[in-house]
Parts: C-alpha cells; sequence; structure tokens
C-alpha cells in the first residue's frame, strides 16, 4: 500500500510537468483497460513481481489522471479574455482575511451574482482595494479596512487573468493562483457606489476568517507599533503578511524560517496539550472512563484541536500534512490496530495529495514531508530510546543533512548555521513564544502578549547574531536534476545505522551537486537573458569570466521588488556570485526599484548610472561613475560600449531624464546587442546624427517599451534589427507597446518577442550565430495564460 501512495503522488507529480493537458479519452484506453485485465487476470499472474509492478503502474496512472480531471474542472472555471479590463457588477462574499498592502488591502471574493448582462466571472477572485487614489501609498497606521471576512458586498471590478512574471528559477505566480483556486484579479471601481447587502453570511468558512480578523485586531490594539507583531500574527493565525522584509531575511539566513508560520511542530504540541488535558481530566471521571477509554477520548479531543487550529492558521501543507498524521494515528487507535510511523506518513501524503493536486508544486510540500520521511528513516533501526540530548543532536543532524539537496534544488542556498539558530530558536518560540501567543488570542490578558513579544524580541538578538556571521549562508548555483538524485541517494546512505560498513562513501555522492557547475559562455561570446520583470527592464550580461547587469526593474512593493523576487533568484541558480558592473542606465523606479535588493545581495565592483551624487542608491558602493560616450571596456573578447548620453548633458539640468538614459552596445563576432534605455525622439536623433553605423544591431530591446516617444522610424530603420524584444507588463496601464510602434519594427523585418507573451528571453551570441529561447516556451506548463497578441490595458 506505501509503495502503491508514492506511485499514486508521483503520478500527480507527473501531471504538473505538462505543457498540456492529456485527452481525456487517454484514460479510457490505457488505464481502464489495465484495469479491466488486472481484475480479470490478478489470480492467474503467479508472478509476485509483475503483480506489484502493475499496481505500481495502475497507481501512477490513477495519480495523473486524476490530478488532469481536476486541472481541467478548474481551468474551465476562467475569466473570458473579452471581459479583461472591463467594468462587471458582481455580487459576492469577502471570503479571506483582508491583507494589507502598501496602497491599500486585497481580499478573496466569492461571486454569487453576475449583474453585468452576458459577463462571465469565476467562482472565486482577488480583489484590490486602493485606498486613497489609483496606486497612492497608503500609511499603515491610518489604514481602516472597509471590508471584512463573511460580509456580502455589490461591487464594480475590473479583472483580468491570473498572469505573472515568468523567469528561469523563479517564482510561477500562475501556478500560484491556480492552486488557490484564484481565476482573475482586479480591482474595485467606483468605490462610492459598493453596497454592503449583509453583514456575516453564516458558513464554516467565513466564520474562521472572521475569528482570525478578531484576532489580528486584537493583536495590532495591544502591541500597536511593536517590531514583532506581525511574527505573533503568523504563529498564532498564520498570517505572515506582517513580518517585516529585514526579519524574514534574519529568518532566511539562520534556517529558523519553517518557525515563522504555522509548522507542524506548533500543530503537535496544540494537539498534545489538548490530549493531556482530556486525559487527565477524563480518567478522573467514573462514569466517563467507563463508557469510553481515556486513551480515545484523548485522542479525539488531540484530533480536533489540531484541526481547529490548523484551520484558524490558514490550512498550509505542514499544518495539513500533521493534521492527517495525528488523524491517522488516531483512527488506528480507536480500531486498535497498530500502524507504523511509514504508513501514517503515506496516508498523510495521500490525503493531502487527493484534497490539493497542486502541493507537489510547493516548496513546502517536499520539505515538509521530507523532513519527517528522513526522521521516520533514521529512527527505523533503534533498538532504544536514546537520551533526550542525544536524540535532539540527531534530529537536527538529519533533517540539516537530510534536506541539504532539497534546498540547494529550491534554492539554491542554505543556512550553514542552521542547527545553532535551532537549537536555541525551536524550544524558545514552540515552547514559550508560541504558547503565550495562543494564550493571548483566547484570553484577554494583555499581558500574554507582551510577554510573547518580550521573549520573542530576546530571541532576536541571538537570531541577529547569527545571520550577521560571515558563513552565516552557503550559495551557490542549481545543481543539475541528476545531481540531486545523487545527493539524496547519498543522503540516505550516510544516515544508515551507526555500525553499516562504508557509511563515508555516501559524501562522495553529494559532491556532484558542488562541483557540476553551469557552462559559461566560450571566449568571444555573450549570453544575455532578458528577465520578465513586468513593466520594467532588466538584463543580465555574461560573458567566459565576467557577468554585468543593465538596470534594476521595477519595486513592486515596500516588501517586494525585481531584485529580491526574480533577479537575486536568477544570478544565484547561474552561479553568477560578483558582478562585474552594474548599469542603472535612469531615475525611474520601473528601471531602479530593485536596485537596492541587488546591492544588498551580491558585490558589484562599480556601478554606471546618470544618478546625481548623493542619491541614496549610490551610498555604500565602491566605485560608482558617471556613464557618458565614449566609455569603452573588452571582457573575454566581447567589446562594451557606450553611446549616450554626451558628458557635457549632465550640466543640462532640463534634460528629461529619458533622455540621459545609458545607452550600451554590445559588440561580439557573432553579432551585436543594441540596449538603448528610454531614451527618446531626441535622443535618438543625436545618436543617429554623430554615428548612425554605431546603432545598427542584430538585437535591439526596444527603447521605452514601446512607447509612442521612442521607436521613430529614421531610428529603427539605422538599427534594422533581427529580433526586437519588447519589455513589457501583463495589460500594463501605459498600453505599451503600442502597435504602430510594433509595426515599425515588423515591417523592418524584425522579428518581435515581448517579456508579457514570451517570458524572459534567453539569446546566445556564439558560434552557432544568434539563438533565442522564449522561457514560456522553453518551459512550458499546461496553467499558463495563452494571452492573445492585442492585450491593452485595463
Amino acid at each position: 500500500m506505501r509503495s502503491a501512495i508514492l506511485a499514486f503522488v508521483l503520478g500527480v507529480w507527473g501531471l504538473q510537468q505538462m505543457p498540456r493537458l492529456p485527452d481525456p479519452v487517454w484514460a479510457f484506453m490505457g488505464i481502464l483497460p489495465a484495469v479491466v485485465w488486472w481484475i480479470l487476470t490478478r489470480r492467474e499472474v503467479s508472478c509476485l513481481s509483475c503483480r506489484r509492478a502493475l499496481v505500481l503502474v495502475l497507481a501512477a496512472g490513477a495519480g495523473f489522471f486524476f490530478a488532469a480531471g481536476m486541472a481541467m474542472h478548474r481551468l474551465a472555471d476562467d475569466l473570458p479574455q473579452d471581459w479583461e479590463g472591463r467594468e462587471i457588477r458582481l455580487v459576492g462574499v469577502v471570503a479571506s482575511l483582508p491583507r494589507l498592502q502598501e496602497r491599500g488591502e486585497r481580499f478573496l471574493f466569492d461571486v454569487e451574482t453576475i449583474e453585468t448582462p452576458q459577463a462571465t466571472v469565476p467562482h472565486r477572485i482577488s480583489i484590490a482595494r486602493f485606498a486613497t487614489g489609483f496606486r497612492a501609498p497608503v500609511p499603515e497606521n491610518n489604514f481602516k479596512s472597509s471590508y471584512h471576512p463573511g460580509e456580502r458586498w455589490r461591487l464594480t471590478v475590473k479583472l483580468k487573468r491570473p498572469h505573472g512574471s515568468y523567469n528561469p528559477d523563479g517564482f510561477d505566480f500562475e501556478a500560484w493562483a491556480l492552486e488557490r483556486d484564484i481565476r482573475a484579479t482586479g480591482y474595485i471601481r467606483h468605490e462610492a457606489t459598493s453596497t454592503r447587502l449583509d453583514a456575516l453570511v453564516w458558513r464554516p468558512g467565513y466564520l474562521v476568517e472572521r475569528a482570525r480578523e478578531r484576532v489580528r485586531d486584537h493583536f495590532r490594539r495591544v502591541l500597536g507599533d511593536a517590531p514583532y507583531t506581525g511574527v505573533l500574527l503568523a504563529l498564532a493565525i498564520g498570517d505572515d503578511g506582517g513580518i517585516a522584509a529585514k526579519d524574514w531575511q534574519t529568518f532566511l539566513r539562520t534556517g529558523v524560517n519553517h518557525l515563522m508560520s504555522i509548522s507542524g511542530l506548533h500543530v503537535t504540541m496544540v494537539a498534545s496539550l489538548a490530549f493531556g488535558l482530556v486525559y487527565a481530566l477524563w480518567r478522573r471521571v467514573e462514569r466517563l472512563a467507563l463508557r469510553l477509554p481515556a486513551r480515545k477520548a484523548a485522542a479525539l479531543a488531540g484530533v480536533l484541536a489540531a484541526g481547529g487550529y490548523a484551520l484558524v492558521a490558514g490550512y498550509a501543507v505542514p499544518t495539513q500534512r500533521t493534521f492527517y498524521m495525528l488523524a491517522v494515528i488516531a483512527v488506528a487507535l480507536w480500531s486498535g490496530r497498530a500502524v507504523s510511523m511509514s504508513h501514517v506518513l503515506c496516508w498523510a501524503l495521500l490525503a493531502v495529495v487527493l484534497i490539493d493536486p497542486w502541493a507537489v508544486l510547493a516548496p513546502g510540500f517536499w520539505l515538509s514531508f521530507g523532513a519527517v520521511g528522513l526522521l521516520v528513516y533514521a529512527g527505523s533501526a533503534r533498538l532504544r530510546r536514546p537520551h533526550w540530548l542525544h536524540e535532539a543532536i540527531h534530529t537536527q543532524w538529519v533533517v540539516t543533512l537530510g534536506l541539504l539537496p532539497l534546498l540547494l534544488a529550491l534554492f539554491q542556498q542554505v543556512s550553514v548555521v542552521s542547527p545553532l539558530a535551532n537549537a536555541f530558536a525551536i524550544p524558545v518560540i514552540s515552547l514559550v513564544v508560541t504558547p503565550l501567543a495562543l494564550l493571548g488570542a483566547i484570553v484577554p490578558v494583555d499581558a500574554l502578549l507582551l510577554a510573547a513579544h518580550a521573549v520573542m524580541a530576546g530571541c532576536m538578538v541571538m537570531l541577529e547574531w547569527c545571520a550577521d556571521l560571515p558563513v552565516a549562508v552557503w550559495q551557490q548555483h542549481a545543481p543539475p536534476a541528476w545531481t540531486v538524485l545523487a545527493g539524496f541517494g547519498g543522503v540516505l546512505w550516510l544516515l544508515l545505522p551507526r555500525g553499516f560498513p562504508l557509511r563515508w562513501l555516501g559524501a562522495i555522492a553529494l559532491l556532484p551537486m558542488f562541483l557540476i557547475v553551469p557552462e559559461p559562455p566560450g571566449a568571444g561570446e555573450l549570453r544575455a537573458t532578458v528577465l520578465d520583470v513586468g513593466q520594467g527592464l532588466a538584463v543580465v550580461l555574461q560573458t567566459e569570466h565576467h557577468a554585468m547587469l543593465y538596470d534594476t526593474g521595477p519595486r513592486y512593493s515596500e516588501e517586494a521588488d525585481s531584485g529580491n523576487r526574480v533577479i537575486l533568484p536568477f544570478l544565484r541558480a547561474a552561479g553568477i556570485g560578483r558582478l562585474d558592473g552594474l548599469v542603472l542606465t535612469h531615475d525611474d523606479n520601473d528601471h531602479t526599484g530593485g536596485a537596492a535588493s541587488v546591492l544588498q545581495g551580491v558585490a558589484v565592483d562599480w556601478l554606471a548610472s546618470p544618478l546625481p551624487a548623493g542619491h541614496a542608491l549610490l551610498k555604500g558602493v565602491q566605485r560608482a561613475l558617471p556613464c557618458f560616450a565614449g566609455q569603452a571596456w573588452q571582457w573575454d573578447g566581447v567589446r562594451f560600449e557606450m553611446l549616450h548620453p554626451l558628458y557635457g548633458s549632465y550640466a543640462d539640468t532640463d534634460l528629461k531624464d529619458n533622455d540621459r538614459g545609458c545607452v550600451l552596445r554590445v559588440a561580439t563576432s557573432h553579432g551585436v546587442l543594441l540596449l538603448p534605455a528610454d531614451i527618446e525622439r531626441m535622443s535618438e536623433l543625436q545618436l543617429l546624427e554623430r554615428n548612425p553605423e554605431a546603432v545598427a544591431a542584430d538585437v535591439i530591446v526596444v527603447p521605452h517599451h514601446g512607447s509612442k516617444t521612442s521607436s521613430t522610424p529614421d531610428f529603427v530603420s539605422h538599427v534594422a534589427p533581427r529580433v526586437a524584444v519588447f519589455t513589457v507588463g501583463y495589460r500594463n496601464r501605459f498600453r505599451h507597446p503600442r502597435p504602430e510602434v510594433v509595426q515599425r519594427y515588423v515591417d523592418a523585418g524584425s522579428r518581435i518577442l515581448r517579456s508579457d507573451l514570451d517570458g524572459a528571453v534567453l539569446i546566445e551570441f556564439d558560434r552557432k550565430g544568434i539563438s533565442l529561447s522564449r522561457w514560456r516556451s522553453s518551459r512550458p506548463r499546461y496553467w499558463q495564460d495563452r494571452v492573445a497578441e492585442n492585450n491593452g490595458a485595463g
């Protein structure tokens, strides 16, 4: 049964790797005949191995087609492209705890009635409310939510299909939205006409969310602006949106981030407390003990407490896994059957995937089940229970070593100080801070929350000390898949029982993960990656021994920007641990929004920009210089030349930032790349007057995202690119790229690529010529939005 469950989960995972959903007819042509054959011949098949192999194949097929059926059903509930960007009148219920954002709040909305004639809207959407005008920042202390879970509202909204940036080793928003059944996103229009129809819709899910809101409001009233209020909310109700970015960085560097949300350890603690309390009281009441054994009553109480806590905490994968494991143990206790921990884990695994087939896409799924599976594996050969201190050390060793391949594959980094940090953080947070926070959520005694915050503040002092150590984190490239499998095999070998011969050979299997590095471009070759950062620009340029970054994309919110969400993960996975140069073309958010994160996350030798002296981004930079025409250098046989602006333009204080953008020409023997920033008509004319031959290029990243103020006919004809790349956000409010600009490049014979349609664009200039790779085409997945070419703003 365990093997069949694992095969079923493998089939579910296999479906999630598909570029397209299979035709349902394949289920009847493949799986059903095999099932019928098995039923008719199972007694005649004498080979035990053959029977087991057939069972595994059938289980994997069942998992594959089960996940396919679930995906077809969910994808059918979508927003037609014709209704993107149009005002729609809806009636529905606020279905989640509103999350405070820099510009307002966002919440899930369950659609009940569509009042706009002929409109089609999915049953669950994500809605933003901008509090003070469109995209205006909102002070957190002055913000009051107008929407509460369980309320029924009539709203006018504008929606779009779930569509996110798509990059190598980057976050896949569309997969995230599909798992959460969010089939459209948008914002409220004409809020003055919004009408609350009912104060509370009495459904269990809405009641849970309303309870979470009350706990959050209570915490904020008691703790106010205390720095770790967000941490306590995460521990109590799973709402981690209030944790500051710098604190998340500390948790990640010390490897204790698993404690800063509702973990399996916390659910187990709540269940244990409920079990112990009920057991102690039940056995003392003779009539109750005679009617039902105390252990069974206590087990039921523990499961109910764990389930309630998991629901209030948001029901994430780690809480699901723990709840289902506890439920299996309770069922075994009630039925009088002995059950091994491996069976418990497998049944919990099956329950998670049956309820949520997309859980296999989440890193937390693999880390949560992987950690418990490793502990079961490492403890299976024990003859006796060791001393508690030895067991704690061994547990930390097993988890740290065992999750190493997964952490390198998923995040390309591992906390070196994790064993030390977890040694004090686990008992302090799990046994002191979390119980106090939970009691403070239930009991109206402010001292409980104040005490929890004080203990957490003390713990943070130690964690920050660990995070500031120079060797706190090991970062490296993304290891190839085969090295991860080999490394996992090596881990299992190393964790064999003491006394097993040649255990040290397992360490050899770990070495390929560290030694097999990505192959760089050859001498005289260039690899350019135009990252998909939405409405903005970020281009990574690599030669044989050097790497540089041209612009850093936009800032999305106070906590998120292109630097920490797109660029740094890409650099880390590509094995780029240092930038030889960084060019910030001009001081616009869509080009410098991620710069602070990049400068904090990776070493930069020099920074060239037109930013004025004293600019915040230049503080702490070892070598900052202005960019100007005439600058040139050569790396590994590739020539880099700055074409614009003129050095004398810095004296012109009236010059627009766009027209002082740093225009970079990168020339190889295999082709030329032109990066013209956001220059407009005047700058294009100046370039043509100074040196029209210099702008000729095989590939151009189109200036100003295809704005009508750039790419004049003369400029396009002189560049005459074979490939034109437009870096634009999906349905951006500027309506970039303009159709007439796109047509100019088409008329010039250019192949058109767009980041909103193609994702990241990878360009290789090598001995084979110029090769292009579009990430949405190179790594397609069935859930990706197939948008039309005409995707105007809305």
